[in-house]
């Protein structure tokens, strides 16, 4: 048997930690050790185009299903549980019913849902959940994420001792009987400690087998190099995640002490079916199911865990594929296709998002993207063309009058050029303004698919698209995670910009002012040694009130 099934098949009653005894009884309820229980979500299973005369039928089911998703983030999270009221039998008829829905969930993952994995199976790789659950299609973690994470020392250092960690909570009672009557030591019982990762240990430069050291000193030297190291892993998580909740997961409270590993020890065993694949981990365990079954749960409950509401699901979760082959669809039966923007009424991240998710060889139908500008949108709208391969004209519309706009006569007119003089047959436009359905409406030889944000499109323009069969989508439900590149580069260009128009300092000018005003005469070898040690090494001071000074050597 392999080293890393030995760390879920063990038995709880022979590797119960000495100081968990009392509560031993409730190991014998643990679940399958192959999946921990999948949750299942609220999904409605996706639909099918069969034709464009259905297209109407596929768009009143696209927007129940997003009704539906907005509802559930709108669920609260309770992740705390009464160890003190809990119920034997109760929880046998939950763990039942939970594996009931693994076979649902189980399914889910096999077909497909509009959920992702990236954060579950870096967490899932870093705690130490064993490969075969990667390699299982049927579970949330995914293999290609623990490939490239194993190549990664910072992540191989962390997996390898949170490996360890958990071994020894499981097996802590046999092992320690090892050390105590057969005078061994970690790296000489295979059978119940993972060796092979006290070996990429030491190839990766951490030693940590020691001679006459007891078990609990053992898992407090784990603690401390786990808390020392973790923080190296902080750059292989997205950078909206709250870093802080992640690198909680990984340390024992009170880890430091003997009687905080004593107390963890008491918790993990009480509540160690509840545990993802039963792996320890800093989580105070209620009937959530397999918390690391997708990220979108996974972050709703870890934010919830600290009093807080995630919100942002298009972070967590992708649009359903039913809509992205409705855009495939539409982008292979059209001979020439441009993508028209209402910068007024679109946001460019997400519309930058929208783009990302969808595939390159279906994108390759656009011959263009035409950006309708005006002066008073958003800057990242000039940056759009270095995150996309389609070409992109940036047209700025200049005001007249100061209170009226042009775009939107601009982009009539724009579309109707293509349409008449350059045989574009086909156009997506990106906009919630329904102004457009007059521009729609004129040229009814054309194929038009709109993309809208869910908080600025009406009802009746939706209505009325649906009426006329006409596809459209939220650009706000496509994957936005990775869309944080574009986000810090127009932060970056517009601080830059405001510097700029501010500061205008030039060290030279300001030294021979200095000079000048003090009637100091130095030599050019006494300013060269000035300048190194005083003015070079100067620095901005930000106060707490966001004011800024610029501070000098003394």
């Amino acid at each position: 048997m392999h080293p890393e099934d030995e760390l879920i098949t063990r038995t709880q009653a022979d590797t119960m930690h000495p100081d968990a005894m009392e509560v031993s009884a409730m190991g014998n309820n643990a679940m399958s050790t192959e999946q921990c229980g999948s949750e299942t979500e609220n999904e409605s299973v996706e639909t099918k185009q069969h034709c464009s005369a259905k297209m109407h039928d596929i768009q009143n089911k696209v927007d129940a299903n997003t009704e539906e998703m907005e509802g559930e983030q709108d669920i609260a999270v309770d992740t705390s549980i009464d160890d003190d009221n809990y119920n034997d039998t109760e929880a046998d008829d939950e763990v039942n019913a939970q594996k009931a829905e693994d076979q649902i969930d189980s399914t889910i993952l096999k077909n497909g849902d509009n959920n992702l994995h990236f954060v579950v199976s870096t967490v899932a790789y870093l705690l130490g959940v064993p490969k075969r659950i990667f390699e299982n299609e049927y579970e949330p973690p995914k293999l290609d994420i623990y490939e490239e994470l194993d190549k990664d020392k910072r992540a191989r250092i962390i997996r390898n001792l949170c490996m360890l960690r958990t071994a020894v909570e499981r097996n802590f009672n046999q092992i320690n009987q090892q050390m105590r009557y057969a005078f061994k030591n970690l790296n000489t019982i295979p059978e119940l400690v993972p060796v092979e990762c006290i070996d990429s240990l030491i190839e990766d430069g951490v030693s940590v087998v020691k001679s006459n050291t007891k078990l609990n000193k053992y898992i407090i030297e784990f603690n401390k190099l786990i808390s020392d190291r973790i923080n190296n892993c902080k750059e292989l998580f997205p950078i909206w995640l709250n870093w802080s909740y992640i690198r909680d997961l990984f340390i024992m409270p009170d880890g430091m002490t003997e009687k905080g590993v004593r107390n963890a020890a008491n918790v993990y065993f009480t509540n160690r079916s509840r545990y993802p694949y039963q792996v320890y981990m800093n989580w105070r365990a209620a009937d959530d199911g397999n918390i690391l079954h997708n990220d979108r749960k996974f972050i709703t409950l870890l934010y919830g865990r600290h009093g807080e509401k995630f919100t942002d699901i298009s972070k967590v979760s992708d649009v359903r594929t039913s809509t992205k082959n409705n855009i495939y669809d539409f982008l292979e039966a059209s001979t020439r296709t441009v993508l028209v923007v209402d910068c007024e009424n679109s946001n460019p991240y997400k519309l930058c998002a929208t783009l990302n998710g969808l595939d390159n060889n279906f994108l390759n139908k656009i011959v263009k993207i035409i950006l309708y500008d005006d002066v008073h949108s958003s800057s990242a709208w000039g940056m759009l063309s270095s995150y996309t391969d389609i070409p992109v004209k940036h047209i700025i519309n200049e005001r007249i009058k100061q209170n009226k706009s042009l775009v939107d006569i601009n982009l009539t007119a724009g579309v109707c050029k293509e349409f008449y003089r350059y045989d574009v047959d086909s156009f997506i436009i990106v906009s919630s303004d329904s102004d457009y359905w007059g521009l729609i409406s004129s040229i009814p030889e054309a194929n038009f698919l709109v993309m809208v944000e869910h908080e600025k499109c009406g009802p009746d323009i939706k209505s009325t698209l649906k009426d006329w069969d006409i596809f459209y989508c939220y650009i706000d439900d496509f994957y936005s995670g990775d869309t944080h590149g574009i986000m810090i580069a127009a932060l970056i260009k517009e601080v830059r910009k405001y510097i700029d128009a501010r500061i205008q300092l030039n060290v030279n000018e300001m030294m021979e002012e200095a000079y000048r005003t003090t009637r100091i005469t130095m030599t050019e070898s006494e300013k060269k040694q000035f300048f190194e040690k005083y003015i070079r090494p100067m620095h901005l001071r930000i106060e707490s009130d966001g004011s800024v000074t610029i501070q000098l050597n003394k």
